[in-house]
C-alpha cells in the first residue's frame, strides 16, 4: 500500500503565493495513470493559481476560503465545499480574496505535467490580454512576476 502525507509532502511555493502539494502524481509517492490530484494553499488577500490554460479536464474543490474564480469569459466568487469544473483548453484564474489562506484540492486528467507550473517559475506565463485571452471583466489582475533570486 502507498500512502502520500499531507503532512509530510513538502510541496513548492510559487510566485503567485500559493504552495501547491502533489497528492497524485508529481513528486507524490503515490502515481496514477488517469489522473493528478493535489492540495493547493493560496495566500490572504490575492495569493493565486494564474490565468493559464491546459489540455486535461479539471476541477477545483474549495476546502476553506473564499475565492474569484475566473473561467473563459466568467467571473464568479466561489466559497468552501464549492467545485468548480474546468473544461480542456479553457483559460482560468482562481485569486483568494479573503483575509485568511485559502485551500483546495485539484484533480486533472490524464495525468501529466502542467506547462503553467513551470512557465510561472520562470516568469513566461502568457499574459492576459497579450498572449492569452483576456481576464473577464473586473476580475483581479493575473500575477505574471518571476519570482524574486534568492
Amino acid at each position: 500500500m502507498i500512502i502520500a502525507d499531507l503532512a509530510e509532502i513538502p510541496g513548492r511555493t510559487y510566485p503567485a503565493r500559493r504552495r501547491t502539494q502533489n497528492l497524485v502524481g508529481g513528486a507524490s509517492p503515490v502515481q496514477a495513470k488517469n489522473f493528478c490530484m493535489g492540495h493547493v494553499t493560496l495566500e490572504p488577500n490575492g495569493g493565486q493559481v494564474p490565468w493559464h490554460n491546459q489540455e486535461q479536464e479539471e476541477v477545483y474543490y474549495i476546502l476553506e476560503g473564499t475565492g474569484e474564480m475566473c473561467l473563459g469569459e466568467e467571473r464568479n466568487i466561489v466559497k468552501t465545499g464549492q467545485v468548480v469544473y474546468i473544461p480542456p483548453g479553457v483559460f482560468h484564474q482562481l485569486t483568494n480574496i479573503g483575509s485568511t489562506p485559502m485551500r483546495m484540492v485539484y484533480c486533472y486528467g490524464p495525468a501529466g505535467d502542467v506547462a503553467h507550473w513551470r512557465q510561472e517559475l520562470d516568469g513566461a506565463l502568457p499574459k492576459a490580454g497579450e498572449q492569452a485571452p483576456p481576464l473577464p471583466e473586473g476580475a483581479q489582475p493575473q500575477c505574471t512576476a518571476k519570482p524574486q533570486e534568492r
